[in-house]
């Protein structure tokens, strides 16, 4: 199951993190107040600088950091999605321990898209038509993931309204598997067993490794 999220995300998955004033200006060309339009603007925006940056990517691995960071992060609830992966330790930990945590697994996430990414071989996506979500707070964008000599991979996006109704991707569900699910079962265990402190110490770790193209080895929270 681990490979197959790591496919999906080579085509389009989304990941969280905070906006920066220096990627601000996509937001005026992404439509933050229709989720099935954001997906979609959002993976296509992400493959056309992914194949434009070719040539920076193939001399820097690191490059996809700056592609995952400007392109897919200002569309996902990162903050949200942190506090989900936390579960019940939530209440247990101090503002600056929710504040370092949420900041160290919006770097994870940053570095294990990236590392996805260098598994993208130009396959496609298909999206199914939008629904009506006038008076909903959460809807599901169900996509299919074509790639050649492989079966489809049927896999949703999730995506929440904000208080200022505009959207944000908060989880991707692959095949009836939810990532956000997976990822708060294994981090919620670690916090158990090592504490908080220890958990945000891995996950800074991680985000350091460098990106190669060699086969994802994923940690316990990974």
């Amino acid at each position: 199951m681990k490979a197959l999220f790591h496919r999906v995300m080579a085509v389009c998955l989304i990941a969280s993190a905070a906006i920066s004033s220096s990627v601000m200006a996509a937001n005026d060309e992404i439509n933050l107040n229709d989720p099935y339009e954001m997906i979609k603007q959002v993976a296509n925006k992400t493959f056309d600088r992914f194949k434009q940056d070719r040539a920076l990517i193939d001399s820097d691995l690191s490059h996809l950091k700056v592609i995952v960071n400007e392109e897919l992060m200002p569309y996902v609830d990162y903050k949200y999605a942190a506090y989900k992966v936390m579960g019940q330790y939530l209440r247990d930990t101090t503002p600056d321990q929710r504040d370092r945590f949420v900041e160290a697994f919006e770097g994870y996430l940053v570095a294990t898209y990236a590392q996805a990414l260098t598994e993208y071989t130009n396959q496609t996506v298909e999206f199914d038509p939008a629904s009506d979500f006038s008076d909903e707070k959460i809807v599901e964008i169900n996509v299919q993931i074509i790639e050649k000599g492989r079966p489809p991979i049927k896999i949703q996006f999730k995506a929440r309204r904000l208080k200022d109704d505009t959207w944000k991707a908060f989880d991707l569900v692959a095949e009836g598997v939810s990532l956000l699910a997976s990822k708060q079962s294994e981090i919620s265990n670690l916090i158990r067993q090592q504490g908080i402190e220890a958990v945000i110490s891995m996950l800074n770790d991680k985000t350091k490794q460098k990106i190669d193209r060699q086969p994802i080895k994923e940690a316990a929270a990974a």
